[in-house]
């Protein structure tokens, strides 16, 4: 079983879920830039984090043998801060970079006319630099989160089957389907989706241009789930081919919109790797 996961913030994660990931099949992956958990207080902050995200965890993922890539933007929750939406406005010298394959995460939090003017601002910005976009529909209230970004969307230069809409449910799913765009699904241990509704999403909706992500971060989250909801769909029914179009070919197919998807075969280190040691700080 070959797995991309298409969202997980392994800024968040350590180096045991690089090597767990790789033995689980994963060999790609895409890091949205999202919030820390901690509000940034200046612009610099956003900056070094940046850079992590386009130097640092290339690395070190390669040392694992996965290949990595990332999405940046200003996320949702921070764009309510005067602080850090002077970001919006270097936005373009990181955009530019190789290793980014879309603007990310760009979405709603709140609803607030702040984030109207973020995720419009960032829209136009993935239409700038032929970049498709990662959105991230709200915690709360979703479905009238999703037709509001819809609506910008829709308003905006960048199509919407360029648009991948994350963290979608069962209340979500039809119409993000209907408006064409592509579908994300995290799958969480208590929160979000889980393996089984997965699959009852899968068999009503069918897997063309479905995503499923861990979405690990700083949170209760498992770097695994997507090897799960593998093992969920084999259990059910599904084909091999079907589990390789969710967990690669659609993840493969949305960020390859960018031009810039690099998915050099890769092997997995020796115990002596070099890297390995630098990792975890030998000489």
């Amino acid at each position: 079983m070959r797995i991309f996961d298409p969202h997980i913030h392994m800024t968040s994660r350590t180096t045991d879920d690089y090597e767990a990931m790789y033995e689980a099949g994963v060999r790609a992956l895409v890091e949205p830039a999202f919030w820390l958990g901690q509000p940034r207080t200046s612009p610099a902050s956003f900056f070094d984090y940046f850079d992590a995200l386009l130097g640092w965890e290339p690395f070190r993922a390669a040392q694992y043998g996965i290949a990595h890539h990332c999405t940046i933007a200003l996320n949702p929750k921070e764009a309510n801060d005067p602080r850090c939406t002077p970001v919006l406005d270097d936005l373009p010298r990181y955009l530019a970079k190789d290793g980014v394959v879309a603007v990310g995460e760009i979405g709603y939090d709140s609803m607030t006319p702040a984030e109207d003017t973020a995720l419009a601002t960032q829209l136009q910005l993935a239409a700038d630099h032929e970049l498709p976009a990662l959105v991230h529909t709200p915690h709360r209230d979703k479905l009238t989160g999703l037709h509001r970004t819809l609506d910008v969307v829709r308003e905006s230069a960048l199509p919407v089957d360029r648009v991948l809409i994350d963290h979608l449910n069962e209340t979500t799913v039809k119409d993000a389907k209907d408006a064409g765009s592509w579908l994300g699904f995290s799958v969480y241990p208590d929160t979000k989706m889980d393996e089984d509704r997965m699959v009852e999403i899968l068999r009503t909706y069918g897997t063309e241009k479905v995503l499923v992500n861990s979405a690990a971060d700083w949170g209760k989250s498992d770097p695994l789930k997507t090897r799960r909801v593998g093992e969920a769909m084999l259990k059910a029914g599904f084909g091999d081919d079907d589990v390789d179009l969710v967990l690669w070919r659609n993840p493969v197919a949305f960020y390859a919109l960018s031009g810039r998807l690099q998915l050099d075969p890769t092997e997995p280190p020796s115990p002596t790797h070099e890297g390995n040691s630098i990792l975890r700080g030998g000489a």
